[in-house]
């Protein structure tokens, strides 16, 4: 199994503290220390399940859009995008809850041209304002005759968006662009006239479902 590199040093703390708790409960077995050595274990294991990076195969093409996140579709609506799309766009919102894999993938192929960091308040990501008061990181794909912007939004648990993209980079679809560090959201803006291939609560798969064609 492969693992975020982000998650190495919460990985290491966590193993680190189960093995001291296991290594007391061993030494002193009194009914308090076991239930933390398990806990702690237990705490360990979730830590890096929560950091898995599985590989992820599935359909490609320059008309598909690829879920950028694994989670629950909590919106698909047409909203106003100023900063890279410059007018109205089809929003397809993703919520990611704490056992979903949090690495992001890009949705489409083609040229990074725009990426904006915009520090914010932490509210619950499945709300509709998290698009606009919460912390987000933007990265805007140039991607043949169409823009497509992917948004990172932290939310009431998420207090870190790590996002690898720069000006200039190549955006290969289904590749990793960042993560977010427990439960968020990431938001895909598309061109009107773009189709939809997914409906409000419905799950995704990041790198694997298709989310809507390209018109």
């Amino acid at each position: 199994m492969r693992f975020a590199r982000e998650g190495l040093p919460f990985m290491w703390a966590a193993g680190v503290i189960a093995l001291s708790v296991g290594a007391a409960a061993f030494r002193w077995p009194k009914p308090l220390l076991v239930a933390a050595a398990v806990v702690s274990f237990l705490l360990a294991v979730w830590v890096a399940y929560f950091f898995r990076d599985p590989e992820r195969h599935g359909e490609r093409g320059p008309g598909l859009v690829i879920a950028p996140a694994d989670g629950k579709v909590v919106q698909v609506m047409e909203v106003d995008e100023p900063a890279f799309m410059h007018g109205r766009a089809i929003r397809i919102a993703i919520f990611m809850n704490v056992f979903s894999v949090h690495v992001n993938r890009y949705p489409v192929s083609g040229r990074v041209t725009y990426t904006h960091y915009n520090p914010g308040k932490f509210l619950n990501a499945a709300v509709d304002k998290a698009s606009l008061e919460n912390e987000q990181s933007s990265v805007g794909i140039e991607s043949g005759a169409h823009r497509v912007l992917v948004r990172q939004i932290a939310g009431l648990v998420a207090r870190r968006i790590v996002t690898y993209s720069r000006p200039g980079d190549r955006a290969d679809q289904g590749e990793r662009f960042g993560i977010i560090r427990f439960g968020s959201r990431v938001d895909v803006y598309l061109p009107v006239g773009s189709t939809p291939r997914v409906r409000v609560g419905e799950h995704t798969s990041a790198g694997t479902t298709v989310i809507a064609e390209l018109p």
